[in-house]
């Protein structure tokens, strides 16, 4: 549900403060008001949002107008699928990877030779 057209948009007054204070583009600024609004205003900077655990670094670029900060610090994190398939896949790409490696081990070698 969005908030009333008549209260406008939610920004918190601390954020709004730490932005007189630093430079857009400069180091982020720490926040845990994942539920503000980002405005025109606060393009360039870059912020440090709470996803609940630690702090993931958001720069806004103009796109991002109009969302909230925590629609960028997601607060969960996905692993993987699970299934005879899924492992299946893993382990053939395992194995891809292997052969790369081995392939440019022995180039390193026969380099050494020459």
């Amino acid at each position: 549900m969005s908030r009333s057209l008549k209260k406008g948009p939610f920004i918190d007054e601390r954020l709004m403060k730490k932005m007189e204070k630093v430079k857009p583009g400069g180091k982020p600024i720490k926040t845990w008001a994942r539920a503000s609004t980002i405005i025109p205003e606060m393009v360039g900077f870059s912020f440090d949002v709470h996803n609940g655990k630690n702090f993931i670094t958001v720069k806004i670029v103009e796109e991002m107008v109009g969302h909230k900060l925590g629609e960028f610090s997601h607060t969960r994190k996905f692993v993987r699928h699970g299934g005879r398939m899924a492992k299946e896949q893993e382990q053939a790409a395992q194995e891809v990877e292997r052969q790369k490696m081995a392939a440019a081990t022995a180039d390193v070698k026969e380099g050494d030779k020459k």
